[in-house]
C-alpha cells in the first residue's frame, strides 16, 4: 500500500480576504519584527483565544501563504519532512508541510505542537537558529529556508503542562506571545463583529462567560473560549432561542457532569432574565 501524507495538505494557501482579528496589545507589532529579523515565534494560550485568526491575520497582513498543521501523537518527523512514495511510474519523493514552507517562503503553522512526539520536534531546530536550515537526510539535500519563510507554534500551556510540555532546548529558541482571553469590551466587539447580534445581547453572553470561567476552580477542565461564545452567537442570531442555542453550543461541550451542567444552566437564567 502506497504511503499518504497527513491533511491538511502541504500546498501552501494564500490568503486573498483579510482574516479579522481584534488586538488587544502589541501581539502585532511584536510578530512583524519577528518576521522581518526571522525569528521563530510561539504562541501560548487556552483553547479558543484567537491564537489560530492571529496567524492568519499576520500572514495576510505581511503578504505570506501559509500552511497549518494540527500536531497530535502519532505525527512523525516524515510527515512533516515528507516521504518517498511508490506510484506505478516508481518511486518520487513528496515534500511534506514543513519542507514545501521552507522551499516556499511560507509561514509554518504547527497548531498544538507539544502533541508531537519529541523525536518529530527536534527537526526544527536547525530552522529556529541562525542557520535556518532543513536536513532532509532520506534525499542528501541541506534546504536553506527560502526568504519569507517562518515557523510558528502554538500550545495551551494550562492544559497541556500537566500531561507534556516543550523541552526548555526548545523553548529557548522561539520568541513567545502570551494570549488570553480579550477583556470584556473587545469581547463583546468580536462577537458583534462575528455574528451579527446585537450589543447587549453579546455584552450579557461576555458576562456569562465570565461568570462560567470561574468554575474552573470546581473541576471544569476546559472553560468557554471566545470561540464557544462566537457558536453560541450565532446560532442567536439565526433565530435559536436564546437559553437553548446557550446549552448546545456554550454548556454542552464543557461538560458530562450533571451538577456542573446544572450549575451552568443556572448561571444562564441568572444572566437572561
Amino acid at each position: 500500500m502506497a504511503a499518504t501524507l497527513p491533511q491538511p495538505s502541504a500546498r501552501p494557501v494564500r490568503l486573498d480576504a483579510e482574516p479579522w482579528y481584534q488586538p488587544s496589545g502589541d501581539e502585532i507589532e511584536v510578530f512583524e519584527q519577528c518576521h522581518a529579523r526571522q525569528l521563530a515565534v510561539m504562541l501560548k494560550g487556552p483553547t479558543g483565544c484567537g491564537k489560530t485568526r492571529f496567524v492568519e491575520h499576520m500572514a495576510w497582513r505581511l503578504g505570506r501563504p501559509m500552511i497549518t498543521v494540527s500536531c497530535h501523537d502519532d505525527m512523525t518527523a516524515s510527515d512533516l519532512i515528507g516521504r518517498f512514495l511508490l506510484g506505478s511510474d516508481g518511486t518520487r519523493w513528496v515534500d511534506g508541510p514543513l519542507t514545501r514552507a521552507v522551499r516556499e517562503g511560507a509561514i509554518c503553522y504547527l497548531d498544538e505542537v507539544v502533541e508531537a512526539r519529541q523525536d518529530t520536534i527536534v527537526v526544527l531546530h536547525p530552522l529556529t537558529d541562525y542557520r535556518r536550515i532543513l536536513p532532509l537526510d532520506k534525499t542528501g539535500e541541506t534546504l536553506e529556508a527560502a526568504p519569507g519563510f517562518q515557523l510558528v507554534v502554538s500550545y495551551n500551556p494550562g492544559y497541556q503542562r500537566m500531561l507534556k510540555d516543550l523541552k526548555p532546548s526548545t523553548r529557548q529558541r522561539f520568541v513567545a506571545l502570551d494570549f488570553n482571553f480579550p477583556s470584556a469590551a473587545c469581547e463583546t466587539t468580536i462577537l458583534m463583529r462575528e455574528s451579527g447580534i446585537d450589543q447587549p445581547t453579546a455584552h450579557a453572553l461576555v458576562s456569562l462567560a465570565q461568570r462560567l470561567r470561574a468554575l474552573q476552580d470546581r473541576g471544569l477542565a476546559e472553560v468557554p473560549s471566545t470561540r464557544l461564545l462566537i457558536a453560541t452567537a450565532c446560532l442567536i442570531s439565526s433565530g435559536i432561542a436564546l437559553r437553548t442555542a446557550c446549552n448546545a453550543a456554550l454548556i454542552a461541550p464543557l461538560s458530562d457532569d450533571a451538577t456542573l451542567v446544572a450549575t451552568m444552566r443556572d448561571l444562564v437564567d441568572m444572566t437572561f432574565v
